[in-house]
């Protein structure tokens, strides 16, 4: 992997940079050369990020966005590529969803917007800059999974079903960028903790900070790693999900309940 896209002052866009794990990332990627393009719905916090960053001796423009919209997005990615070159992309966006009480199936405008988030965004975003990237002979690109989507979540099922569509073209994408200088990495975190809604204690197995979510998916890009678990022991779920007979892996996935 080229080791340019890591220089002293690399330009780095990370989309879902007013959400806990975007926000990490972005803290912990900011220092005095840095340019970070951030992107989010929440304007409000977005801006709270990008004055986090300053503060770190990084530049950081902010740039509220919804990414249903995907041709204004797409717009910006070409125009802020165009100015300045980005050496990483971190594809955090997304949103989650479980049914309501006494549903069987989720709404159809639901599965479309969670859908349109979740997948098509992200890689649609992918592609454009894996582009750019391949084009100048380096670049690192993360895309943000779920450990979810290893599963077919009865309460989750559109929010399982995105995620997993986008990891097999997160791989998909890695294997047509490979040997063109660009990295693309698959991150697939379980729970993690928001330390701004008041979180400081796991609350369920296997939650961890969103903060040392970040650390372990910086390191794995910048590593041109594949994919990272996070925590690893969902690892070992997924593959009692794929080794388990179909009627008793029904039947526990039947059996779960919401967190």
């Amino acid at each position: 992997m080229a080791k340019e896209a890591c220089s002293t002052h690399p330009r780095i866009l990370i989309t879902g940079a007013s959400g806990a794990l975007g926000r990490e990332l972005a803290f912990r990627l900011a220092r005095p050369g840095a340019s970070l393009s951030l992107w989010g719905r929440d304007a409000e916090r977005l801006e709270a990020v990008a004055d986090g960053c300053r503060a770190r001796g990084a530049y950081a423009d902010a740039r509220s966005l919804d990414l249903t919209d995907l041709d204004a997005a797409l717009a910006a990615l070409k125009q802020e590529d165009a100015t300045v070159p980005f050496d990483m992309a971190f594809l955090v966006a997304g949103q989650g969803d479980t049914l309501p009480p006494g549903a069987m199936v989720e709404d159809p405008a639901q599965v479309t917007r969670l859908c349109q988030v979740n997948f098509v965004a992200p890689a649609a975003i992918a592609a454009a800059i894996a582009e750019r990237m391949v084009a100048r002979g380096r670049g690192r690109i993360a895309l943000v999974g779920t450990a979810a989507a290893s599963h077919s979540l009865p309460f989750a099922a559109t929010y399982a079903g995105s995620k997993a569509g986008l990891a097999r073209y997160a791989d998909a994408l890695r294997l047509s960028v490979k040997g063109h200088g660009v990295s693309v990495t698959l991150v697939s975190p379980g729970f993690f903790i928001d330390t701004r809604a008041g979180g400081t204690k796991p609350s369920m197995p296997g939650e961890i900070s969103a903060g040392r979510v970040a650390e372990k998916m910086i390191a794995a890009v910048l590593a041109g790693r594949a994919e990272l678990s996070v925590p690893r022991r969902f690892l070992l779920l997924r593959w009692f999900d794929r080794l388990l007979p179909r009627p008793l892996r029904d039947k526990i996935l039947l059996s779960l309940r919401l967190p």
